[in-house]
């Protein structure tokens, strides 16, 4: 099994999770106080579940030919693949968390306020602490989908051992040189982590309907 390739996709798995759930809970919040602006908004942040990888990693590869990072290029670079990988992951972060804070019950933030509790006070106590189960199915579908994320990684970073070479492109390249137990092995261990990925995201949703917000009674 290629362990190059698995760490790689684990590093890329990770720091994209760490810099776009802060983002996705700030951004899912503030879509709550949104109006006429609001399904425009949310148009363009789901737009990398419906446009072909390909499209996506064309404009990427073009709009990140010509920019650098500290004097390191960004195309065929970890920091590429990474900054590609936090676009892509947009819907995946920011949608389960919304609908969590779409489902506190408005009274309860009504009783916040009337309590003297102050908008950021109302967000850390209260919101965050209700809102745990689509934050954290955000978190394992994100990293989930990073971890098998194939078409943007290839356009933008290639195939460079240990720099860009993911567990998707190190199967498609083993199905290439005819390595059938190669590719086969890495394939399980994504079919594998996909699977719990989508059972756990399945079960903490079935818990919330089945347990929905209420007020203070």
């Amino acid at each position: 099994m290629d362990t190059d390739a698995i760490l790689l996709s684990l590093k890329l798995a990770f720091w994209t999770l760490a810099l776009i759930l802060p983002f996705g809970i700030w951004v899912a919040h503030r879509l709550m106080s949104l109006n006429k602006s609001r399904p425009w908004i949310e148009a363009a942040l789901a737009l990398p579940l419906v446009l072909p990888p390909t499209v996506l990693g064309y404009y990427f590869l073009v709009g990140l030919s010509e920019q650098s990072i500290f004097g390191f290029p960004l195309v065929f670079s970890f920091y590429g693949i990474l900054i590609a990988s936090l676009i892509v992951n947009l819907p995946f972060a920011i949608q389960p968390i919304q609908r969590a804070f779409e489902a506190i019950n408005p009274e309860i933030r009504e009783a916040a306020q009337v309590s003297g509790l102050s908008q950021w006070q109302i967000f850390r106590l209260i919101e965050l602490p209700l809102a745990w189960r689509g934050i954290t199915s955000a978190a394992v579908i994100t990293f989930a989908h990073t971890l098998g994320e194939f078409g943007v990684v290839l356009m933008v970073g290639g195939a460079i051992p240990g720099e860009t070479k993911t567990v998707s492109i190190a199967i498609y390249d083993k199905v290439q040189n005819f390595d059938t137990a190669g590719a086969g092995a890495l394939s399980l261990f994504l079919l594998a982590t996909s699977l719990i990925a989508i059972a756990i995201s399945y079960g903490i949703f079935a818990r919330t309907s089945a347990q929905p917000y209420r007020g203070a009674t």
